[in-house]
């Protein structure tokens, strides 16, 4: 099997189910942000010493693999045979963050991505994520079937990778960067 179809030379994409549609629609930015944002993620987890952490991150990839699936359906598909997103997965993510949060002085101010390399991902990764739940809001305007869920887990993940981030500057004795508004 070829990588290559050369069916998406005239700027279409198929989705699961057959349906043919333009490769700039909402749909697909959808999943195209959810792709970038677990790449970025692997990026992420290349870097990280910690293996909690480590596996924590891939955990996360597979899940946005699964929302990436349902994105990806046309509208008539069964998604009942895709892996499904539930309230599970967003206890995870919770249940990690209080974790971090244990080792981590209260938060008292707004705080500055650039605290160490490190967390400068977890922000960039952030701001992905922030990208997608934008998106999903917007599709989920116009789509006839949406998972509840899936907005949930992105925004509860975007709060884990600001979590994270904090965690990373703690462990490399880095401080972070209060924000001061100017006057």
């Amino acid at each position: 099997m070829k990588i290559y179809t050369r069916k998406g030379d005239k700027g279409e994409t198929g989705l699961i189910g057959g349906d043919r549609i333009l490769k700039n629609a909402l749909q697909i930015e959808c999943y195209g942000t959810i792709d970038e944002l677990n790449s970025y993620l692997g990026l992420l987890r290349c870097q990280i010493n910690d293996n909690n952490s480590h596996s924590q991150l891939i955990d996360i990839q597979e899940t946005l693999f699964t929302i990436g699936s349902h994105l990806a359906c046309a509208p008539e598909y069964d998604k009942t045979k895709l892996p499904q997103i539930k309230t599970k997965e967003i206890t995870k993510l919770e249940d990690w963050m209080d974790q971090m949060d244990q080792n981590l002085e209260p938060l008292r101010f707004f705080t500055l991505p650039g605290a160490n390399v490190l967390s400068s991902h977890c922000h960039v990764a952030r701001c992905i994520c922030r990208r997608a739940e934008r998106n999903l809001v917007s599709f989920n305007q116009i789509a006839s079937d949406s998972n509840e869920f899936i907005i949930s887990y992105l925004n509860r993940l975007s709060d884990y990778l600001f979590t994270l981030s904090r965690k990373v500057t703690a462990d490399d004795g880095s401080k972070e960067l209060k924000w001061q508004p100017k006057q």
